[in-house]
């Protein structure tokens, strides 16, 4: 038996692709779902996304202390939740060290939605691409009316899959 016959072929359909484009579409249900009817029983998320993404509309403060990554708590306090999927965005009232602001975060920033109460998270890749700094002074411009301390960390407690599980190996790379 020849060691070629052992090998997966490489996909020529982006199958990769695809289902990171599903699971984010569960994601963008479950925020419009809240969005308009509120979090169910015990239910919260954890949103992590890249606050150097273009179009990413955080306090100056905020882009500031995280200037590459951030993480968001949608539980008790929040308002506002909308999602806005033909600009593949999402917008959220909320507070940061007792003063409220609106964020805007494009749908292509997110890195990790969580629900730990259910112990349901997704990973998702994001392109590292930065905003241009005359963007960055306008985006903070226009959200500097918020000041920030801390955000809440994430609970360790859900567990996130990575779609890094169910990408095909080509055992001739691994090798």
């Amino acid at each position: 038996m020849d060691e070629t016959d052992d090998q997966i072929p490489e996909s020529l359909l982006p199958y990769d692709d695809w289902t990171e484009e599903a699971l984010r579409h569960v994601m963008v249900r479950a925020l419009r779902h809240v969005g308009a009817n509120g979090l169910p029983g015990g239910h919260h998320f954890y949103i992590t996304f890249r606050t150097d993404h273009p179009g990413t509309v955080i306090p100056a403060r905020l882009r500031a202390k995280y200037p590459e990554e951030m993480t968001i708590v949608l539980q008790h306090q929040f308002w506002d939740l909308t999602v806005d999927e033909l600009a593949g965005v999402f917008s959220v009232g909320l507070t940061f060290g007792g003063v409220g602001s609106t964020l805007v975060i494009p749908l292509s920033a997110i890195t990790a939605f969580a629900d730990p109460h259910v112990r349901y998270g997704l990973r998702f890749h994001v392109a590292t691409e930065t905003v241009v700094e005359d963007d960055a002074d306008v985006l903070s411009a226009a959200a500097e009316q918020t000041q920030s301390d801390t955000p809440a960390e994430p609970d360790p407690a859900p567990q996130v899959v990575s779609l890094d599980a169910f990408r095909r190996r080509n055992p001739a790379k691994d090798a």
